[in-house]
């Protein structure tokens, strides 16, 4: 389907020079001379790397991709990459680790969102949820006095191994939530 810079919107799947992209941020842009543009920023799903992409809102023509998004639950890993099951339908996929955002903070069970290109059915990316529960595993141990105000961080190690940075008061064994998409403390779970 064939749409104009004006119709972009973020979570939109676009193709450019053969490749499939995701819209990850866009603005409008209407300065005091000239044509209206849009300017934006792009991922590529096959390598995930993100560019920055100028628009004419002028007749510039986009070809917009059709994307189905679909429930699976991480299995288990292996040197193929990570396996996935369908919640509803049982079946099974296989897929490359460098397709999924923050893969190491996936834990086993974890349902994701794996997104397909509906007009050849391959697999684009798989998406964790927005914020996840995990318990630390290791971290330093807290310093009495140390209070949610503080703002110093330090490393804790998860329960799927990954590493992220934490408040000061929190200990080994704690629940907290981590947010996916910039791998940040979010709360404790109390």
């Amino acid at each position: 389907m064939t749409i104009t810079a004006a119709d972009i919107k973020i979570g939109m799947c676009i193709e450019m020079d053969s490749k499939t992209y995701l819209v990850v941020d866009f603005q409008h842009c209407k300065p005091g001379k000239g044509p209206a543009f849009v300017r934006s920023k792009l991922k590529n799903l096959e390598n995930g790397y993100v560019v920055e992409k100028t628009f004419s809102s002028v007749g510039q023509k986009i070809e917009q991709v059709r994307v189905e998004r679909r429930p699976y639950q991480f299995t288990y890993e292996d040197d193929l990459g990570a396996h996935f099951m369908h919640t509803e339908t049982f079946e099974e996929i296989n897929i490359d680790k460098k397709l999924i955002d923050n893969a190491d903070l996936m834990a086993d069970g974890q349902i994701v969102e794996v997104m397909y290109r509906t007009d050849n059915d391959v697999v684009l990316s798989a998406e964790l949820p927005p914020i996840v529960d995990m318990e630390v595993t290791y971290t330093e141990p807290g310093i009495k006095g140390d209070t949610a105000s503080t703002n110093s961080l330090k490393p804790a190690t998860v329960n799927t191994g990954a590493t992220v940075k934490v408040p000061l008061f929190i200990n080994t064994g704690d629940k907290i939530r981590v947010d996916t998409r910039t791998r940040a403390y979010y709360e404790r779970i109390k």
